[in-house]
């Protein structure tokens, strides 16, 4: 791979501006940007790697990407490029006269174009060197996704690209087109790169688009070229913390306006209220008074059916109360008229494929007292790895009635976990090896590390015994130890389980 990203840079040797080699360096660079690989961090060991192979080449080439990932690369990258590119210059190695001009450039002005719902900013930052080769910084940030980057392109047609965003939001009274300072593009952007890279998985969906690796070390690059600024690095729309006691105030006062007067069962109003604002709070930079229609489609279709267990009164109630909520919420937070009849209409339009996206546990024959046993805490997408490690949970072992054991208490989960392996009870090792099997439940029970339950399931799907599944687990947390990286890693790794396996 080294050898080919090699050949491809002699087109380096035949460009002419230092914006067309910071782009093509950007997207080879972009090659591993987001994946992980086993033993190692993936910019260490493929990006440091391509570093020290250019190094020992020597050529023109190697020094002209050198240079470039002196500019563009991690800091530890940037650092040991340096160090080889200064030596080759020292050995008389050629480069091309753009060469000194790489990354030599200075921000000329930042902008951000954004709805007025707060779902979205696209941030445009413009730069240029000495003056020429005027280009624009593009990324869009999706605040519907906890503010993480989820776009990023370059262009060359600043006035044009400025222009038309000016005239799309004259012409939209639900856009707006204004300048910002430097410093808050550059903590805005920060904070969305670094959400992103957190968002991104190589095991998960794919969150950004097919052009966002590619212009990721360009887009690094230039932020760091803005002026850092004095402000929390989050973006302008994040509120502070909300405590438990401002949740329940806010609620309370939901409750009692004109917006909530129609809903007929005040129980369930007030516990639909909670988890509306709890999503808003933990799931959207602490703004509960934000509503769009693209974040209460979410919320109703993506979120609840996926983490949150409601009663039937409360699945009744809830298309209501988010309806309530957008009629109390957006005139607080100065949503005009026609995009509080927008979020309305989404709404409505979600309730019925609501009823059909949110599938009660007690649909598929699971008795509510045990599912509720399950999920203390009412978290939804934790029944499915909570009842993997404590499938024992009704009738009679024995003298012990199992309806009374509580998952949740640590000293009914040792009896549980025993009731489980009573035809091992003359192993040797009896201590230990529950002691391992606690371990894991108590892992699975709270998704740490989420690879955890990834890892299970796809031994399940592969036909292997949950017994035989649960030792492989306990082989690797033990082996690796206390180190959630390489845990992590390790149960990434897990395809099947082995002829013979470790236990």
């Amino acid at each position: 791979m080294f050898a080919e990203m090699l050949l491809a840079a002699r087109e380096l040797l035949a460009m002419r501006s230092p914006l067309d080699a910071e782009l093509m360096v950007s997207d080879m660079l972009g090659a591993w940007w987001g994946r992980r690989l086993r033993g190692g961090d993936v910019e260490q060991i493929l990006g440091e790697g391509l570093v020290d192979y250019a190094a020992k080449a020597g050529t023109p080439a190697a020094l002209t990407l050198l240079i470039s990932i002196a500019y563009l690369g991690t800091a530890r990258q940037a650092a040991k490029a340096e160090g080889a590119a200064l030596a080759l210059m020292e050995s008389d190695v050629a480069r091309p006269r753009w060469a000194d001009r790489v990354g030599a450039v200075k921000p000329a002005g930042c902008y951000v174009s954004r709805d007025v719902y707060g779902d979205q900013d696209t941030v445009v930052c413009t730069f240029a060197y000495n003056g020429e080769d005027t280009h624009a910084l593009v990324m869009v940030v999706d605040y519907n996704m906890g503010g993480m980057a989820r776009d990023a392109w370059v262009s060359s047609q600043v006035d044009r690209l400025l222009e038309q965003a000016g005239t799309e939001a004259a012409g939209n009274p639900l856009l707006r087109f204004e300048e910002i300072e430097p410093q808050q593009a550059r903590a805005l952007l920060e904070f969305a790169m670094r959400a992103a890279a957190a968002a991104h998985g190589r095991k998960g969906p794919r969150l950004v688009s097919d052009g966002y690796s590619a212009y990721h070390a360009f887009a690094r690059a230039r932020i760091r070229a803005l002026p850092p600024g004095r402000m929390r690095p989050a973006p302008a729309h994040a509120e502070a913390p909300y405590s438990r006691d401002r949740r329940a105030m806010l609620a309370a006062e939901f409750l009692a306006s004109d917006a909530a007067e129609n809903l007929s069962d005040p129980s369930a109003a007030s516990r639909c209220a909670d988890h509306i604002i709890d999503y808003g709070c933990d799931r959207d930079l602490g703004r509960p008074l934000r509503v769009s229609p693209v974040k209460c489609e979410t919320f109703l279709l993506d979120w609840l059916p996926r983490k949150v267990l409601l009663t039937p009164a409360e699945q009744d109630a809830m298309p209501h109360v988010l309806a309530a909520w957008v009629r109390f919420a957006g005139p607080r937070v100065g949503l005009p008229e026609q995009g509080v009849r927008a979020t309305l209409d989404a709404v409505w339009e979600a309730t019925s494929r609501f009823s059909e996206a949110y599938r009660d546990p007690t649909t598929f024959g699971l008795d509510r007292a045990l599912v509720e046993r399950l999920l203390p805490d009412g978290d939804l997408s934790a029944l499915a790895r909570r009842a993997f490690a404590f499938p024992l949970l009704e009738g009679m072992r024995g003298s012990t009635k199992l309806d009374l054991l509580n998952p949740a208490d640590d000293a009914d989960r040792r009896i549980l976990l025993e009731i489980d392996h009573a035809g091992e009870l003359d192993r040797p090792d009896l201590e230990e090896h529950l002691a391992w099997h606690e371990e894991i439940a108590g892992r699975l029970w709270v998704g740490d590390p989420p690879q955890l339950w990834e890892a299970a399931q796809r031994l399940i799907d592969l036909g292997h015994d949950r017994h035989d599944v649960l030792h492989v687990l306990i082989e690797i947390a033990e082996r690796i130890g206390d180190h959630p990286g390489d845990l992590a890693a390790a149960l990434d790794d897990i395809a099947d389980i082995p002829d013979e396996p470790p236990f």
